[in-house]
């Protein structure tokens, strides 16, 4: 039968080209404005570490003075250096990371690329268990041992462009990458890898791109490469540099990985009993005010996603409705053109149900075809869109996913829509259609 009402729902089409049009390019219009605004959303908006977001956490303590305190406020976003080397220590997490960002001046005459001249990369110095906690791919070797990173080895990893502008199509593994004056041996590469959001460190930006070039904490601070980011400080000592170990200077990002609602509980009583000794020793001032946040909730309290976005979304989907709206206008004047031919198959033995299901088909072949249009409007718009010099532009995709779910956006909003002509087709009389007839 499915066959018999698309063979009806193609003849229907062709008996009203121009309606059939006009209800198509409403769909189309509707799905594309809908899905273009919906993608973006999800770029912006999404999980940037599926199935794993819920264990990591990011760490806050309130180490600041108690000039200008108001109990209870946000405590800073990073911690010190004596803070983040401390609970490294500790270990408590399954897995910890402390970090920070950087700008670094490559020069690839002393990386063996003499031809060419220098230039600026983004940088990230961490601890050794950033690349497994952050799961960044690797494409070849590895990362580094904490056992390197307290011994301040002289190593690195870099990213598959850096590699492959560096040293083409040759194999960049143990070879020497000079930042700044300093040389770091190369003992990994990593494959394309974007999180969007930037959740681990948003200082840099929220859809920043990533570093280039990885380095242990430890080293970064040996050889005195260059940080980047916010740095806060507080107190009336002066400070020299914000990066010696006493510094009362905030600016690294620490993130602990926990599996358990136990270990999270744990870990958070662990930071209050931190924060109290630290303030019966002299250098925390303020009453303990901790924050331990996954990810999906610090990217949510640092509102990264636009808040404009949202509003756009929904005006977007209330656009959907209004074409859908006149779809089903449109639909209800098809259905009333053909009551003759509804009343003689009805007359014929066709059940209110066969009608049912006859519009139904008719309305889903139009959202079909409407779902087309739509993911070629949608691949415009998209296509608009990274033309914006805003940094998450350029992330604006129609991956797979959202093909399938533009198509699938069509069909049931024009089934939806096919729901009232359906029902009002198959409550026609056969003998009044006949009589009038």
């Amino acid at each position: 039968m499915f066959a018999y009402y698309l063979d009806l729902a193609l003849r229907s089409f062709r008996r009203s080209p121009a309606l059939t049009l006009l209800m198509v390019i409403a769909i189309g219009l509707g799905v594309g404005a809908c899905m273009t605004t919906l993608t973006v959303f999800r770029v912006l908006a999404g999980d940037p570490i599926p199935g794993k977001s819920h264990r990591l956490f990011n760490v806050q303590l309130d180490a600041e003075g108690l000039r200008s305190h108001t109990p209870g406020e946000e405590p800073g976003l990073q911690l010190t250096r004596f803070d983040a080397e401390a609970l490294l220590r500790e270990a408590r997490g399954v897995r910890q990371v402390m970090m920070s960002g950087a700008d670094v001046a490559l020069d690839p005459a002393g990386s063996g690329a003499p031809d060419m001249a220098p230039f600026f990369a983004r940088g990230r110095w961490a601890s050794s268990e950033f690349f497994a906690m952050f799961e960044a791919p690797f494409l070849h070797g590895r990362g580094w041992s904490a056992e390197d990173d307290r011994d301040q080895a002289r190593v690195a990893v870099i990213t598959r462009e850096l590699s492959e502008r560096l040293f083409g199509s040759s194999a960049s593994l143990g070879k020497t990458l000079r930042v700044g004056n300093k040389d770091l041996t190369i003992v990994g590469v990593l494959a394309s890898w974007r999180p969007a959001p930037h959740y681990f460190d948003l200082t840099l930006g929220a859809y920043s791109k990533p570093a280039e070039v990885y380095a242990p904490f430890q080293t970064a601070m040996a050889l005195r490469l260059p940080v980047s980011g916010n740095t806060n400080c507080w107190g009336n000592n002066l400070i020299n540099d914000p990066r010696e170990l006493g510094a009362s200077c905030a600016w690294i990002q620490y993130w602990v990985q926990l599996d358990t609602p136990e270990q999270r509980s744990a870990y958070f009583a662990h930071l209050n009993q931190y924060s109290e000794q630290q303030r019966g020793a002299g250098r925390f001032e303020r009453p303990s005010n901790v924050r331990l946040r996954p990810v999906m909730d610090w990217l949510m309290v640092r509102k990264a996603v636009p808040s404009d976005i949202r509003l756009q979304l929904w005006l977007a989907f209330g656009f959907l409705l209004v074409c859908l709206t006149n779809t089903v206008g449109l639909l209800l004047a098809k259905c009333l053109r053909r009551s003759g031919e509804i009343g003689v198959r009805r007359a014929l033995g066709a059940s209110k149900r066969a009608i049912f299901c006859q519009f139904l088909v008719e309305a889903g072949l139009l959202g079909l075809v409407g779902g087309l249009l739509g993911l070629l409007l949608t691949w415009v718009g998209l296509a608009a869109v990274r033309l914006d010099p805003t940094p998450y532009a350029q992330l604006a995709r129609l991956d797979p996913t959202m093909l399938g779910v533009t198509l699938a956006v069509a069909i049931v909003a024009s089934l939806i829509a096919g729901l009232l002509p359906a029902w009002r087709a198959c409550q026609i009389t056969p003998a009044i259609q006949l009589k009038a007839q």
